[in-house]
């Protein structure tokens, strides 16, 4: 099967700026707002929303964070490959904060978990929402539900949905593929 394209640049655009709207919508200020985006795709996502909330609002800053979570994931000592970690920007604290934790794809809920894992090092927020821009709802293991979505994908086993970044793979779009198993 080739890939088939899902979303392409401009409703890809379209899709980020609602979402911004929505947090807008939902919060009226973004003063007590911090974005944290998950390594290693859901940081280009969170770089894509802080820049258009910024745009947007006209706010001149929102508190802004992007987390490692390699060694919170309960499957990184079986994986194949080494594990190789990413970078951890986090220069403030999340205590009593509204958080919104952010990643490109929600399949098992399993980095999520570890995403919170890793967030409650930053201090205890007041709350956590989670944001991605694709939710395959029909692929959870753990109960993790998300409070703003993008779009939703449903598969079946055997299919993988990737989101591409202008910024990593020069375009913006999301492609469903089969996968080898």
């Amino acid at each position: 099967m080739q890939a088939l394209t899902i979303l392409e640049r401009e409703a890809f655009d379209l899709t980020v700026r609602r979402l911004c709207h929505q947090l807008l919508e939902d919060r009226g200020t973004l003063g007590e707002t911090a974005l944290v985006g998950l390594q290693p795709r859901g940081v280009y996502f969170a770089r894509r929303l802080r820049k258009e909330l910024l745009r947007i609002s006209g706010e001149g800053q929102i508190a802004y964070g992007e987390l490692d979570i390699t060694f919170h994931r309960d499957d990184f000592r079986q994986r194949a490959v080494t594990a190789i970690p990413g970078t951890t920007a986090m220069d403030f604290s999340v205590e009593n904060r509204r958080v919104v934790l952010i990643d490109d794809v929600l399949y098992t809920g399993r980095s999520i978990r570890a995403g919170l894992d890793a967030l409650l090092a930053f201090g205890r927020p007041r709350s956590v929402e989670l944001m991605v821009f694709i939710d395959r709802r029909f692929s959870r293991e753990l109960p993790i539900q998300p409070d703003f979505v993008g779009r939703y994908v449903d598969s079946i086993d055997g299919h993988h949905v990737t989101v591409e970044w202008q910024e990593s793979d020069g375009v913006d779009r999301v492609l469903l593929k089969r996968t080898n198993r």
